[in-house]
């Protein structure tokens, strides 16, 4: 057994020599398209055997380790608590990853009975097809992962029906099949095999679906709040509907769409799609929280709290935080809840005593709301078209230097324009009542002001001049 296990030593050895060989003396990027698709071809029929091997190994190892052998065991023997941590040890590769392997390994290798008798792999076809490299350990978990969630309820020939058509469509080997079927293929046409074995499990799915549904907040990492949790399909296919409308080149709000951006001579969207979307949730909780149907706490919509220093406040440097939420918040987050949804001042002592409690102050009523709506129709910064039922409405001369909580020092911005209006450079003024902005010098070198025109009527006033 040492001999044999030096050769494979050697052998793979001798093979990772000559992939370093490879790509020493490749010039990827002086090759031609054809040759660079087919090279990446070739790569992938060599990555498929190593993924086999990996997977065949990983399974060896697992079975090595199974919990019955107790201190007996491969990865207890070496002070690992099971065959997936000693794996990660030993490949450096991810938790996810090695479970993989783990599982396409045990579910393609041969099996022994109580009385020592061989017995062929669970899933032979697809122990086949990776034996030979036509198919690849993504597929193959696919296959595996997906079925062996049914087998203890269907037949046994009914996964050997599925595992043949499943295997076929992912080589390309079956009658149907003018082309291999992609992984992310073989997961939708596995998901209808289930469904078509197991005519029940939807039924289960959704009970247990039911039980496990909730979303939660986890704890605070790089500055974000990550969100956890299960949501039903029908719910999640809300949420998807909304973002699709938001998101999608046809129906996104012009905010969204890089050809209105370039048409206002505006830069590209900075944002990514996982930022848009962020942006988008962040937009429909604020038009929640302002709806009648909301639920009132003490005779008030939800409210924010948020507690500061008052040092830190009037410094202008420091930082906050949000009642429930662990991770502090920065000056200009605070400043931007305050000045879109007001504040009442709170004096406690050092000592947890109450000394001043004032009025809330700094809050735009609903009919000014209604009025800076009318007269801005949505965002105010050229070029961005969110409506104005998804803005917040800025402060232009901020409270502490004196500005009023007054329609002619309100202006409708966006979350992100609003969460960016201190160091994005554009500038916002009001003057006799007419809302002004002035672009960044990057974007405008002229730097002149020019009338913000997002209102429908006041674009319609300025064609009148040209129709007449």
């Amino acid at each position: 057994m040492q001999t044999s296990a030096a050769t494979f030593e050697q052998e793979l050895d001798d093979v990772a020599d000559m992939l370093r060989r490879i790509l020493n003396r490749s010039d990827i990027a002086g090759l031609a398209d054809d040759p660079l698709l087919s090279t990446v071809r070739a790569t992938e029929a060599v990555g498929r055997h190593l993924d086999a091997l990996r997977a065949l190994l990983a399974g060896e190892v697992a079975q090595r380790s199974r919990s019955e052998l107790r201190a007996d065991g491969l990865a207890a023997k070496k002070g690992c608590g099971s065959a997936n941590e000693l794996l990660r040890r030993l490949t450096l590769a991810s938790g996810e990853s090695v479970h993989r392997r783990i599982l396409v390994g045990s579910e393609t290798r041969s099996r022994f009975s109580l009385q020592g008798e061989e017995l062929p792999a669970a899933f032979p076809r697809v122990a086949s097809a990776l034996e030979s490299g036509e198919l690849g350990v993504d597929s193959a978990h696919t296959i595996i992962r997906g079925l062996s969630s049914v087998r203890d309820r269907v037949s046994s020939d009914g996964i050997r029906a599925a595992e043949l058509e499943l295997t076929a469509a992912a080589t390309g080997s079956g009658p149907d099949s003018a082309l291999p079927a992609s992984a992310d293929e073989i997961r939708i046409q596995t998901e209808l095999w289930k469904l078509h074995l197991d005519q029940d499990g939807t039924l289960r799915n959704e009970e247990r679906a039911m039980r496990m549904r909730g979303v939660r907040l986890g704890r605070e990492r790089d500055g974000l709040i990550p969100i956890y949790g299960g949501l039903m399909p029908d719910v999640a296919g809300k949420l998807l509907a909304v973002f699709n409308a938001c998101l999608s080149p046809r129906t996104a709000p012009a905010f969204l769409r890089e050809e209105e951006l370039a048409a206002a001579r505006l830069e590209a969207d900075p944002r990514t799609r996982d930022q848009q979307r962020h942006d988008v949730l962040a937009g429909i909780i604020d038009i929640a929280s302002r709806s009648a149907d909301v639920p009132t706490m003490g005779g008030a919509a939800p409210t924010v709290m948020v507690t500061v220093r008052a040092s830190d406040l009037n410094s202008g440097k420091g930082v906050g935080f949000i009642d429930g939420i662990d991770t502090a918040i920065s000056l200009t987050a605070i400043n931007q809840l305050a000045c879109a949804g007001g504040t009442q001042r709170i004096v406690i002592t050092e000592q947890g005593c109450i000394m001043e409690l004032g009025s809330p102050e700094r809050l735009f009523t609903n009919r000014q709301r209604r009025a800076i709506t009318a007269r801005d129709g949505g965002c105010a910064i050229p070029g961005c078209h969110v409506p104005a039922s998804w803005c917040e409405i800025h402060h232009v001369i901020p409270a502490v230097e004196g500005g009023e909580t007054h329609v002619h020092n309100g202006v409708l911005l966006c979350w992100f324009h609003h969460r960016t209006i201190e160091t994005s450079g554009w500038l916002i003024r009001i003057i006799e009542g007419v809302v002004q902005v002035k672009a960044p010098r990057w974007l405008d070198p002229t730097g002149e002001w020019r009338p913000a025109n997002s209102s429908r009527v006041r674009q319609l006033n300025q064609l009148d001049p040209q129709l007449e």
